[in-house]
């Protein structure tokens, strides 16, 4: 799971997990989002979303087609300990695998928490892996800590902050002293105050983790309506990328987007001078249709 180098015949690979313990605190909002940006930074770049729960967000945003019956999903490729299998090409070129309708046996067969890391490399899948996991730090949760080379730690409030700080003490506990992590504050309105002298929750939250030496994005994810509507006015979520242009949250994700690819070292996207070394393609579908058309425009490119 090495980023590519110049010198390096082998494609990228590397894996981000979003983790929280605390829900709605927009980790799938940032997982889905982040692979569409990332995918539009990087077009040659293959990215695979792998839900570590049980909810079918991520499913109805990729799915292109309905599911067959007996469909095999995360579950199937777990047993089988390779994702090969399960991954399908999505909307907006996005791979995905489908999470299963329950995780609980999952979960017995997670109680090694290096399982997931054995079975991402055993999947012949070269390109960029997202996990985004549920509200714990069961053995799910775990088993994407110890995969990931980046974690993102979503913080929308206090309550969430602390326990951003027990996904801290658990990897100096596991000595995962090579995983970078960085915090992401999300779903934060920049007006709200706290106190009579006119505090704002952004920027207690940002002096706290400041003061705890905790790295954080410079980026972040604000409270919007629009991205609210996205996600619940119908069935499929929309992407922010495709139906937000011209909005924070827009800008804020890109930015997002870029600070990822530098501590992945992905290199300088085609919105820099400079491309990346080519990895091997991934099949292409109906789901890239217009990819390229949607970065020059959304980027600024001529």
């Amino acid at each position: 799971m090495t980023p590519q180098t110049p010198q390096s015949p082998q494609p990228v690979r590397a894996v981000i997990a979003v983790s929280s313990n605390k829900g709605g605190v927009g980790k799938t909002t940032v997982a889905t989002n982040l692979a569409i940006y990332l995918r539009a930074l990087y077009e040659d770049l293959p990215i695979l979303v792998v839900a570590l729960d049980d909810q079918s967000a991520i499913e109805r945003m990729f799915r292109l087609q309905p599911a067959a019956r007996g469909e095999e999903n995360l579950k199937h490729g777990w047993a089988e300990r390779s994702l090969d299998r399960v991954i399908q090409l999505g909307q907006y070129g996005i791979h995905f695998v489908s999470p299963p309708p329950d995780t609980e046996p999952l979960k017995a067969r997670a109680e090694d928490p290096q399982t997931l890391q054995r079975i991402l490399k055993r999947t012949d899948f070269d390109g960029l892996v997202i996990l985004d996991t549920k509200s714990d730090l069961e053995a799910l949760t775990l088993n994407a800590l110890h995969a990931a080379d980046l974690i993102i730690l979503p913080v929308a409030d206090w309550g969430s902050l602390e326990e951003a700080g027990k996904v801290f003490q658990l990897l100096e506990r596991a000595h995962l002293l090579r995983v970078k992590r960085r915090i992401l504050l999300t779903l934060v309105d920049r007006r709200t105050r706290v106190d009579a002298e006119g505090s704002h929750v952004h920027d207690r939250l940002i002096a706290a983790i400041d003061a705890r030496g905790w790295p954080r994005f410079e980026s972040y994810l604000p409270r919007s309506p629009r991205v609210e509507a996205l996600l619940s006015a119908s069935e499929t979520p929309g992407s922010i990328l495709h139906h937000a242009r011209g909005t924070q949250v827009h800008q804020q994700l890109r930015g997002l987007a870029e600070e990822v690819a530098k501590d992945l070292d992905l290199g300088p996207g085609p919105s820099a001078s400079g491309r990346l070394p080519r990895p091997r393609r991934s099949p292409r579908g109906p789901a890239d249709t217009g990819l390229k058309r949607a970065f020059l425009r959304v980027f600024g490119q001529p």
